[in-house]
């Protein structure tokens, strides 16, 4: 999976790689240990199904990672103002008074 990416992609990749680093290191151990620990009769089945749920969970870490990293760096401009409302609304729900 070799992307081209902007100078600016290719940073946010650096920060997404070195977040996900860290975070999935446990979870890394906990695949090594698992796979260490079962003999060759046992690396498929139950042991395979224990390693694919660790795996999805590491990649839904990916997802809210990639996710964190675009919410922290999206947007350089200033946050625009709101405007500050003049009037009260109206306590009939936009239907007419009368009837």
């Amino acid at each position: 999976m070799d992307t081209d990416l902007t100078p600016q992609q290719e940073a946010q990749a650096q920060r997404i790689y070195q977040t996900l680093k860290h975070a999935a290191d446990a979870d890394l151990l906990a695949l090594a240990r698992l796979l260490a620990a079962k003999p060759d009769d046992q690396l498929f089945g139950a042991t395979e199904f224990q390693l694919r749920d660790t795996v999805h969970l590491l990649g839904a870490k990916a997802l809210e990672t990639a996710l964190h990293e675009r919410k922290k760096g999206g947007t350089t401009a200033p946050a625009a103002s709101v405007p500050i409302a003049t009037k009260r609304p109206s306590s009939t729900g936009g239907k007419s008074r009368r009837s």
